[in-house]
């Protein structure tokens, strides 16, 4: 019965304004389009890649005859790893300055936020070229993983800054008055009141970090360069999972293992999402 007037209740709304079932019928059919667009790519992925998903693309030396990935896995993840460990701490201790340090109309605030945007507006091409013209060039390292590290590092500054800023910003005010009435100073309260509190918004934004990472291509390939090996140390040169796919595809003679790299990197996503997910909703809990 509740459901039956309730549908009955929004006949009548939408008769009175018929321009709200316009809008609604709108919002449906950008949302059913979004989903079968997406549902489409991951179809078209996993039907050209995964028939060519075996073990001699998991071998851990590249060849002419494997096209094996596995070592552009394996710089992905030590990639992923170093660009987290520079940006990360820099982006959070950045976000706490901002929301919790410093004064409403200050103009070093306001100068702050400006960079932080105008960088996160910089096309990827832009900051190879950069990282090209310092890491690599200005200071010596060559086609290594650590230029390819700091030049990402500093792509994914801002949005690291930005989702922690809103984080912080969306802890209740009671929590820090909370902490300041039983004697806690203002670096206490940050550190164990509202970074804890504020933990599932930074993680969603290192996860959107690392799906940046993991799908880098043209800032790396100016930067790492795009050895198919592991290098023996971060100052040599190594590909990673998306630049593997761009360059077998631009040879055009691996399509087939193009398609497999695409698949590898569309499970690795949402594997990653998956798992931010559900460490998200346990910190919650806790």
């Amino acid at each position: 019965m509740n459901k039956e007037s309730n549908i009955k209740e929004r006949l009548r709304q939408y008769k009175a304004h018929p321009k709200s079932l316009v809008v609604m019928l709108l919002v449906m059919l950008a949302t059913v389009m979004t989903f079968a667009v997406l549902i489409g790519i991951i179809a078209y992925i996993l039907i050209n890649g995964l028939p060519y998903i075996n073990s001699s693309i998991f071998e851990f030396k590249h060849t002419s005859e494997n096209a094996s990935l596995m070592p552009a896995l394996i710089n992905t993840l030590i990639m992923t790893l170093i660009s987290l460990v520079i940006a990360v701490p820099l982006g959070i201790f950045a976000a706490i300055f901002l929301v919790e340090y410093a004064s409403r109309g200050n103009k070093l605030l306001g100068l702050i936020r400006l960079t932080t945007e105008t960088l996160s507006g910089i096309p990827s091409i832009v900051y190879g070229l950069f990282g090209l013209l310092f890491f690599v060039d200005t200071l010596g390292w060559g086609f290594s993983m650590i230029a390819g590290a700091f030049t990402l590092a500093i792509m994914i500054l801002p949005l690291i800054i930005r989702t922690t800023e809103e984080a912080l910003k969306s802890v209740p005010n009671s929590f820090r008055e909370g902490s300041f009435g039983l004697g806690a100073g203002k670096l206490r309260t940050v550190f164990k009141i509202v970074l804890p509190s504020a933990v599932p918004g930074i993680l969603a934004g290192i996860i959107l970090a690392v799906g940046r990472i993991v799908g880098e291509t043209a800032a790396l390939m100016y930067t790492a360069g795009t050895a198919a090996n592991v290098p023996s140390s971060i100052m040599g040169s190594g590909r990673t999972l998306a630049v593997h796919m761009y360059t077998l595809a631009s040879e055009g003679l691996y399509m087939n293992q193009a398609y497999a790299t695409a698949v590898v990197i569309l499970v690795m996503t949402v594997g990653i999402n998956t798992l931010s997910s559900v460490v998200a909703r346990r910190l919650v809990k806790n």
